[in-house]
């Protein structure tokens, strides 16, 4: 600015002295006496123009090494700069690549992790499963046997009669035909499943209590063996008239059988609203079921279920199926909620990795806009260095 300002000047005064020197040529032509004077002017304003040249050649001089030190620094300043953001550039992929790195190591880790956890925990359920299946089998085999054991008993009912003359050994043989059965189904001293001789809350003793599964719940199960009047109902020799009293007193039996179980061992919140009468000879249950509808009618209005040896182990075996269900339900619902929580690991792996792509897309930018500025520079240091100055004389 300071060169342009002289030169300017320098200008000015050129065209000053180009101006007295036209208004003295004039005069000299109306006054001879001023040529004198003309001519000293003359002189000077040739030494002022000669000292003019000489000042703009210093002047031209000074412009071009002020040009050339221009260049020289706009030269530093945009290695500086291309080393710089060079560095910059080389720090930022660095520190880009170790981040990534890292995160992988992390996703690696963090996923081998997970399926190590899962392909364990299906291990165990798996294993489980095999092992509840391996059980079934056993059990049924168990069953199978037993049920083969409680066939011949009931083929041996009758030579059996004299023996099970005295109600205490009827209920004894009752009570450990129905504790085989349930130890074939769900093993020996399984409590969780069932209870033998339960006590409940009002002191009543019930034969066998069977933790079924909700909405059923808690089921008891009493032995009842009306074998008496069942047999001088049955027995040919005698009258038909003593026969239908026997008949009479035998649907007595039964269903004072069923009011007993009903009333002592059916208790609200603490039992079912049904139980089960256990009994033992299957040909006792044919002849309620064949020929006396309404003592079946009259126990289920009771909600009291009349089972054989062979009904009880297939209702035993439907109810084993289903806690085996409901075991192998909970066992999925775990595998579920474990898969849930996979999926939340994976969303949340999703958020971190869309927050790391929007930094990496901001210093990207960054970057750009950087490139721009640089380029904008060198443009503008480009324009000033083809910058050429006309002097006028």
């Amino acid at each position: 600015m300071t060169v342009v300002y002289i030169l300017l000047i320098v200008v000015i005064f050129l065209l000053l002295l180009i101006l007295i020197r036209q208004n003295l040529y004039t005069r000299s032509r109306q006054n001879p006496q001023l040529d004198l004077q003309v001519k000293q002017l003359l002189e000077e304003q040739q030494r002022m123009e000669k000292r003019l040249q000489d000042a703009n050649f210093q002047l031209s001089g000074s412009f071009n090494q002020a040009n050339e030190r221009v260049l020289e620094r706009y030269g530093q300043f945009e290695r500086v700069m291309r080393d710089q953001l060079n560095q910059h550039t080389s720090l930022v992929n660095q520190q880009l690549q170790s981040d990534f790195s890292k995160l992988n190591e992390r996703i690696e880790f963090n996923l081998l992790r997970i399926n190590d956890k899962v392909n364990e925990r299906l291990d165990q359920s798996f294993n489980k499963t095999n092992e509840t299946f391996q059980n079934i089998l056993v059990r049924l085999a168990k069953i199978d046997e037993a049920q083969k054991k409680i066939e011949s008993l009931s083929t041996d009912i009758v030579s059996l009669q004299n023996l099970l003359s005295d109600k205490k050994s009827r209920g004894m043989f009752g009570e450990v035909q129905l504790y085989q059965i349930m130890a074939a189904v769900f093993g020996e001293k399984n409590d969780r499943i069932y209870e033998t001789q339960y006590k409940l809350s009002n002191g009543t003793i019930v034969d066998a209590m069977l933790h079924a599964p909700l909405p059923m719940g808690d089921l008891p199960i009493d032995s009842k063996f009306p074998l008496e009047n069942y047999q001088r109902m049955m027995d040919r020799t005698l009258g038909e008239v003593e026969r239908q009293l026997a008949e009479k007193q035998f649907k007595q039996d039964v269903k004072k059988h069923i009011d007993d179980i009903f009333n002592k061992y059916v208790t609200p919140q603490e039992t079912s609203d049904q139980a089960v009468m256990f009994l033992p000879a299957e040909a006792i249950f044919a002849e309620i079921n064949a020929y006396h509808p309404d003592l079946v009618a009259y126990s289920q209005r009771k909600r009291v279920w009349l089972v054989s040896p062979t009904t009880f182990m297939s209702t035993l075996t439907t109810i084993q199926v289903i806690l085996n269900n409901l075991e192998r339900d909970q066992h999925a619902l775990i595998i579920q909620q474990e898969l849930n929580k996979l999926g939340d690991e994976f969303k949340r792996y999703k958020e971190r990795w869309d927050k790391l792509s929007k930094h990496i897309d901001s210093v990207s930018k960054d970057v750009k806009e950087i490139h721009i500025t640089t380029e904008k520079i060198g443009t503008r240091f480009d324009a000033i260095s083809n910058v050429e100055l006309d002097f006028t004389e």
